[in-house]
């Protein structure tokens, strides 16, 4: 019978043992997984239960990062079971409604293509800073806290640049359009 770990010596392990793949997990999950629209709430559910075994568990765990991966997995395959279960699919479908469809969902993608070049554009004629700090915030989902580690900047010149990104894009598309 194993002896439960104390709390002090669960945060360190934690802080030291899976703290550093933070940023790797969420990036790989995403990558994977990109259906899975909350990342994070499904990473704090594979920490509860990697801190869950190792408090139980009475030798090291041998292998946290991987065990960790395999747990985030995991959480991420039953996400996407479950939302496959819980969908609604149409039985029967109108010919007319699906040639519709198609034809609009074509013209969706036209419309989303070229607003992904305009906002591709927007984002180049932002300065380097901002540019970095905007492309980290916006493009790759990065905390205003994790950007601040990354470029080793204030949080708050992270929130000044967010926004300064968002005005300039702004102001960069209305012109493009003419609006």
């Amino acid at each position: 019978m194993s002896v439960p770990r104390q709390e002090a010596d669960q945060t360190r392990w934690f802080s030291e043992e899976l703290l550093p793949y933070e940023d790797a997990l969420r990036a790989w999950l995403r990558s994977k997984f990109p259906s899975i629209t909350d990342v994070d709430d499904l990473m704090q559910v594979a920490y509860i239960k990697v801190l869950k075994a190792y408090r139980n568990v009475g030798v090291e765990m041998k292998a946290p990062k991987a065990f960790l991966f395999a747990t985030a997995r995991n959480l991420a395959l039953d996400y996407i079971k479950r939302e496959k279960i819980i969908r609604f699919e149409p039985i029967v479908e109108n010919e007319s409604s699906i040639v519709l469809e198609s034809e609009s969902k074509s013209k969706e993608n036209a419309k989303s293509k070229e607003d992904l070049e305009l906002i591709t554009e927007a984002i180049q004629t932002l300065p380097e800073r901002c540019r970095q700090v905007f492309t980290l915030g916006k493009v790759y989902g990065y905390s205003h806290q994790e950007i601040a580690v990354q470029l080793g900047i204030s949080v708050n010149t992270v929130a000044v640049q967010v926004s300064k990104g968002l005005r300039l894009c702004r102001a960069y598309m209305r012109e493009v359009r003419g609006s």
